[in-house]
């Protein structure tokens, strides 16, 4: 079992940057990829960019040249930042983690608001 906790989500004007932290307890031993999708009312999770063990990032084209996912393997911590905020990136964020053994599990989420 893996327990993710996240930090960082907040209320920031458009062109502002913020940092999401998110810190896995647990069976970290097990974890492959860490990353992030996010989530609007009504609408499909989809995602935002995710990192392996090894340090391979990828992205969605929406938040390309953007966002920088980072993460610190001794903590087992992922981290992202969010420059150049528009309003469209106005979601719930929620961290995830995949184990080699493909299990899936995901943070409570962490409300990101855009104001124009």
């Amino acid at each position: 079992q893996v327990q993710l906790v996240e930090s960082g989500g907040g209320l920031v004007q458009a062109g502002g940057s913020l940092r999401l932290s998110c810190a896995a307890s647990g069976s970290r031993s097990s974890i492959n990829i860490m990353g992030w999708y996010r989530q609007a009312p009504g609408k499909q999770r989809e995602l935002v960019a995710a990192v392996t063990s090894g340090g391979s990032a990828n992205y969605a084209d929406s938040v390309k040249g953007r966002f920088t996912i980072s993460r610190d393997n001794a903590k087992h911590t992922v981290y992202l930042q969010m420059n150049s905020l528009k309003p469209e990136d106005t979601h719930v964020y929620y961290c995830y983690c995949k184990t080699w053994g493909l299990a899936t599990y995901w943070g409570q989420g962490t409300q990101v608001t855009v104001s124009s």
